[in-house]
């Protein structure tokens, strides 16, 4: 049947109208659906460690059971923090970042602590602040007069209700600055309020590529310090809370739906420093362990502990939860802390190990000895178990430590500090070190798995689209990957239907 030129012209614009509905129609849905998708960032931070290399730096034992006394004397002390959780710059925590606050932005070294929970730095007016610091870096203070677009936080504000839920803020009324006031175990103290003003970082468009980006965030402005804060042998500008809190940063990104509640990081205990991630970590082999509910710190419940596959025989309270009892994960801590109960017998077991070395009591409390074999030939390997099918191997590489070309035990007696830790075991630096250590707060879990800290991560955005990171790849500053291929499909969309229209 042959078909006249005109009923062929007419069927054929037919068909080309309901093609464009039909693109019309798909667009439309597409942009609705869109809507409901919950976009998701993953981010980064370049970490450096304030002792640098430990293996080739001149820094003791002495001076990491220094830095880990003044930090448990905050993290276990019960003291008083009205709103939100603070933390010594000084003495908190061994990593720091850079970050851009403000605009125009300037830059501020940070703490990197998983121990505290908000984002702080040392403020305008402060004249107490240290104004340099033995870490060889530049110290800014933020002032919120300079930036265009900061703010003070009020009293009356959601913020100020959400840091003070558990605890009342004195004296607070509608209208006034919402503050902080913090006193230390050490005697020294932080004071200020909160501020709301622009985290600068990098967006992720790429494997390693980025360009850059900003986000609304609130953080506390500290202008009077006292005692140990107004140190310069290590001094920062300030601390970044990764803790479990609401006003932690990755809370609030959280909350905005900007990224999961989750983070990740990976110190490298070869070269000091080392990477942390904002975001899905994508890692075969990785084994989880619930956190410990109703906790200020990260908490887990250890099990079992053995030497060289022989089960430890320790008192079973050195393996239960409670007040001034338990397991904390602690990445601000140099070594690693045993419950008195614990430790004793691990002591004894490393040291039979090899009977005919003479063992000596250093200063500090710490067993050093000369070996010039191989440790870890001669030497067990520590195992702790954790709830679930999470477990952690300790080689004695990673425990011996040498100092002054003596062979020195990283594990330390919690009781040693304060009679009440005895039963508190923390299990820091010492331990943590190469391995890729995730955070799941979304799911109350944290897990591990052993890990080249210098190479690669993968990460996941909600598209289940993959990019690696790497801490030699990154600059400085948070790393975020805002999910782009729905606005994508919109604009191939968009550009096909024009193009059907003009013909």
């Amino acid at each position: 049947m042959v078909r006249s030129n005109e009923e062929c012209s007419a069927r054929s614009g037919s068909f080309n109208g309901s093609r464009v509905r039909l693109l019309e129609i798909s667009l439309a849905l597409l942009i609705f659906i869109s809507g409901f998708v919950r976009v998701y960032s993953v981010g980064v931070f370049n970490l450096q460690h304030k002792f640098g290399n430990r293996a080739k730096s001149n820094h003791s034992l002495v001076d990491y059971k220094a830095h880990d006394m003044r930090r448990h004397a905050r993290i276990l002390a019960n003291i008083d923090m009205p709103i939100g959780g603070t933390a010594d710059p000084s003495v908190a925590g061994l990593y720091y970042a850079q970050v851009g606050l403000g605009n125009p932005p300037k830059q501020y070294y940070v703490q990197v602590d998983t121990g505290s929970d908000i984002l702080w730095v040392n403020c305008v007016p402060c004249d107490k602040c240290p104004k340099s610091s033995g870490l060889g870096i530049r110290l800014t203070l933020y002032n919120p007069d300079k930036s265009s677009s900061g703010s003070i936080i009020t009293c009356d504000q959601s913020f100020c209700d959400l840091a003070s839920q558990t605890q009342s803020v004195q004296g607070c009324q509608s209208g006034q600055p919402c503050d902080y006031n913090v006193q230390y175990g050490d005697g020294s103290s932080t004071y200020g309020y909160f501020v709301k003003d622009i985290m600068q970082y990098s967006e992720v468009t790429g494997n390693f590529k980025t360009t850059a980006a900003n986000a609304s965030v609130i953080f506390g402005c500290g202008y009077q310090q006292s005692g140990e804060l107004q140190s310069t042998d290590q001094a920062l500008d300030g601390i970044l809370g990764f803790g479990q809190s609401n006003t932690s940063i990755i809370s609030q990104l959280a909350l905005s739906g900007k990224v999961p509640r989750m983070f990740a990081h990976c110190l490298d205990g070869d070269i000091g420093g080392g990477i942390l991630t904002i975001g899905h970590v994508v890692q075969n082999g990785l084994n989880t362990t619930p956190l410990v509910p109703n906790q200020p710190h990260y908490n887990v419940n250890l099990t079992k502990i053995e030497i060289d596959g022989a089960a430890l025989n320790v008192d079973q309270r050195v393996f239960e939860t409670g007040e001034k009892e338990g397991t904390i994960i602690d990445s601000g801590t140099t070594l690693a802390y045993i419950s008195t109960p614990a430790y004793k017998p691990l002591l004894a077991a490393i040291m039979q190990a090899e009977p005919g070395l003479q063992y000596s009591l250093q200063q500090g409390g710490t067993v050093c000895f000369v070996y010039d074999g191989s440790v870890d030939e001669a030497f067990p390997v520590i195992t702790f178990y954790f709830e679930g099918s999470l477990s952690m191997k300790v080689y004695p590489h990673d425990y011996l430590l040498l100092s002054d070309n003596l062979w020195c035990i990283g594990w330390q007696d919690s009781g040693a500090q304060s009679a009440d830790n005895k039963y508190v075991t923390i299990l820091g630096d010492l331990v943590l070190k190469n391995k890729l250590v995730v955070y799941d707060l979304e799911n109350q879990t944290i897990g591990w798995v052993d890990y080249n800290c210098s190479s690669s991560i993968k990460l996941q955005d909600g598209s289940k689209g993959y990019e690696y990171v790497g801490a030699t790849n990154i600059s400085h500053g948070i790393v975020l990957r805002i999910r782009i291929y729905p606005l994508f499909l919109i604009i191939f969309l968009t550009m096909v239907m024009l193009q059907f229209k003009s013909n």
